[in-house]
Parts: structure tokens; sequence; C-alpha cells
């Protein structure tokens, strides 16, 4: 994989999809800066991990809540003192707190956008404020196959990952003058923690409506979104790329 730049900042990176994000960049040469919010023992522990199967990856891991702006700023200047610049950025990070709607809490509602979408508001202004003095940059914005098909019981998540969808485009407009590109990356049913908690006779449910008939996995997410953040696809800004084995089409 062809990268310019030097540095990549991935959210939620200490887990699932995000964990194996931070293996992949780190693997084709990027300092990877890997954010955690609550737990240090498991970041370290993905850390640890990549070190002994890429003993020359160079990874630092970052605790910061993602919704906060005071912080996220923070976080950035520790990332542009240290390194002088930041050249990538993943916005993986987001929660969920599904119920069906009638019944969903507005506290839920409400802390679903605040990490889900906010957040990635938060990172893609940082992003373009920074990159754009270097008249380079590249965002990939992590959303889902339920902003563009729904899913009961996860409208707070929908919207959070729409929000996303639309946002994305908006700083792709403003970015392109500044060489600064913004993409999204939609996963579908991907084997990760969540998923293997579901029992079986759900599991093959949910898989069944899948034409390719299993599962994504974690590195086939994370080999996408090294391609959309490099140089390889240094013609594309604004795009959404679904991976999700042709459950949306």
């Amino acid at each position: 994989m062809k990268f310019t730049g030097k540095n990549v900042l991935v959210t939620g990176g200490s887990r699932g999809i995000g964990a194996e994000i931070v293996a992949t960049l780190a693997q084709y040469g990027l300092k990877v800066w890997m954010n955690y919010n609550s737990s240090e023992k498991q970041a370290k522990k993905v850390k640890e991990n990549i070190l002994e199967i890429y003993p020359d990856a160079k990874i630092e891991t970052i605790k910061f809540n993602v919704a906060s702006e005071n912080e996220y700023i923070k976080a950035i200047g520790i990332i542009i003192e240290r390194d002088g610049r930041i050249d990538y950025m993943v916005n993986n990070a987001g929660i969920t707190k599904d119920a069906m709607s009638i019944a969903m809490d507005l506290v839920d509602y409400d802390e679903v956008i605040q990490v889900n979408a906010r957040a990635c508001f938060i990172g893609c202004k940082e992003a373009l404020k920074h990159m754009a003095r270097n008249r380079f940059g590249s965002v990939v914005n992590v959303s889902s196959v339920t902003a563009q098909m729904g899913n009961a019981g996860q409208a707070n998540y929908a919207s959070s990952k729409g929000a996303i969808n639309s946002m994305t485009k908006t700083f792709a407009l403003e970015g392109a003058p500044r060489g600064v590109r913004f993409n999204v990356i939609s996963p579908g049913l991907i084997a990760t923690d969540m998923m293997e908690s579901l029992n079986d006779d759900t599991s093959a449910s949910l898989i069944s409506k899948v034409p390719l008939k299993r599962l994504g996995t974690t590195q086939e997410i994370s080999y996408s979104v090294a391609f959309v953040l490099s140089d390889y696809a240094s013609y594309m800004t604004g795009a959404n790329i679904n991976i999700n084995g042709g459950l949306y089409m």
C-alpha cells in the first residue's frame, strides 16, 4: 500500500474493527495513534499483540473521550506536538444502545448520537483544520449498512451513522480545494465479539440474509480502510464504500 504521509489517528482502536485497522495500518508502515477511552489495559494488550507480529510497528496509545471537543482538540495537539503534523485519520469509535423505538430512552438516543455522529464531526473538523495547512490529508469515517437499510431496535444507531454519511460528503466538498479527502466505509455483518455473543439461531438467521452467506472479517474491513485512506485512492472523495456481502446493494 502506498502512503505519502507518516502518521494516522484511529479512534476506538482498542477492540474489534478498530484494533484490526490499527494492526493493518501499522503493518503498512504508518505511525498509528490508537485512541481508547475506558480500558488502558485493553489498549496496551492490543499494542503488545501487534508488536509480537510486527516488531517494527510504530504505535502510540492515546486516551480521550471522542465526544468531548476539548479532549479531542487536546489529543490532536499532542499528536502534532510530537510528530509535527497529522496526515491521516480514521473515525471508527462508536457505541450502540439498542431498543425498539417506542421504548427507547432519549438519554440513550442522545448518547449514541454524541459518541458516534458528534465525535465524527469533531474529528473531521480538526482534521481539515490541520491537514489543510499541509494541503494533504485523508480521512475515513466508519459508518454501517444500518444507515442505508435501517434495522429494528436501532433508530439511534441508524440516525448517527446516517449523519456520518451526510457530513462526510460536506467535508469532502470543503476539503477538496485544500487537498484533503473524506470517505466512508460501511461494513455489514462482521465477525466481532458482538456477533459471537449471539446464539446460533440468531446468527444463522442473520447470515441467511447475506447473499455471500457468511460474515465479513475485520481484516476485510481494515484492508478496505487502508486502500481508501491511501494514495491508491487519491481520486476518491465523498464516496461510501459498501462492504456487506451483498446485504445492501
